[in-house]
């Protein structure tokens, strides 16, 4: 049974004067959390079993032998809460060598969207073997000393039209994408960096091999998409067996033709389908992440154009791909190549 009794509590048969603490209470001038704290070592002191005293105040154990290591009777203020900072006296230090520590922040200055796994794979191939969770808290141990700072990001939007083609031809599900160029999937976005400029990108991604082909214009026609389609066949390094593409006008009239007298099936997505074009929908996010974001890119056509050509070799030849496990689009489709020779 539980209870209070005047000035004295009453739990399991035991009845624990309270008027004694109280005055010390009084005495040390202790604060309410001292006071709830010296009734526990009170109660215990009475009762000498633990385990009844955190049931009775609804306590944890770890929390009353806490209090109770640091009780001293004859000085409640041992009850108060300790302003004391609990860090350790010694800490670790990073091991890591700064000449790593140095390349770690080179790379991602240069790549600042790629997070460690890919940068771990480009120190590999320098020969400097770490781990990725070494090269994740290098990073994070840098940009709290303010040795690494992340860009200011640029903003671009992106407008996308799907018009209704009845005549289009839609992918059939017996078309699977195996090998690099069976399915190539192409898209536009809106460069938007401030206002009254536009800029288009076509995009193509080859979803085998993840090798991207990116071009800029300055609106997207059929005409610019009819010349892209010059472009991809020169930049891809496998044939091209089909194209999927969504309903937008550039890719009706010369674009078609094209395709059809160049032999390339044409597949259309459905009116408000965009996930199925997920692949290319998502390298244009991509893009926009690593490139445009954290680049003071040229508004020039002809500038800019040069600048993601070398941003685009980049991404094929050097950028490490997790869905790739780790390669390159390159060292991808050289893999497959060395299959196909070794099968035959």
């Amino acid at each position: 049974m539980r209870g209070r009794i005047g000035t004295h509590m009453k739990y399991k048969g035991f009845i624990i004067p309270r008027t004694g603490m109280f005055d010390r209470v009084r005495r040390n001038d202790i604060s309410k959390g001292g006071e709830k704290r010296l009734k526990w070592m009170d109660f215990y002191r009475k009762v000498g079993n633990a385990r009844l005293t955190c049931r009775y105040f609804g306590i944890s154990p770890d929390t009353f032998y806490r209090w109770k290591r640091r009780y001293d009777p004859k000085n409640l203020k041992s009850l108060e809460d300790s302003p004391k900072s609990r860090r350790p006296n010694h800490l670790r230090h990073p091991e890591t060598e700064d000449e790593i520590v140095n390349r770690i922040r080179e790379l991602r200055e240069k790549y600042p969207r790629w997070g460690k796994e890919k940068i771990r794979v480009l120190l590999k191939r320098e020969g400097i073997l770490v781990s990725s969770s070494t090269v994740g808290r290098t990073i994070s141990r840098l940009k709290s000393l303010g040795y690494l700072k992340e860009p200011i990001p640029n903003f671009i939007s992106s407008k996308k039209r799907y018009l209704k083609r009845a005549w289009a031809v839609r992918k059939p599900s017996t078309h699977q994408a195996s090998i690099p160029g069976d399915l190539i999937e192409i898209d536009t976005m809106d460069i938007r960096p401030i206002p009254g400029v536009v800029r288009k990108q076509f995009t193509a991604r080859d979803i085998v091999s993840r090798w991207d082909v990116l071009e800029v214009y300055g609106s997207a026609t059929s005409g610019h998409a009819t010349k892209f389609l010059s472009t991809l066949k020169s930049r891809l390094p496998s044939p091209i067996k089909a194209i999927q593409i969504d309903g937008g006008s550039e890719f009706k009239g010369e674009f078609e033709i094209a395709c059809k007298e160049q032999g390339i099936n044409l597949f259309v997505l459905p009116p408000r389908s965009p996930k199925l074009n997920g692949h290319v929908e998502r390298s244009n996010r991509t893009h926009a992440e690593e490139f445009y974001e954290v680049n003071d890119f040229s508004f020039d056509l002809d500038t800019l154009n040069q600048e993601l050509r070398d941003w685009e070799e980049t991404y094929n030849t050097v950028r490490p791909h997790q869905s790739l496990n780790y390669l390159t689009p390159l060292e991808y489709i050289n893999q497959c190549s060395s299959i196909l020779i070794s099968s035959s």
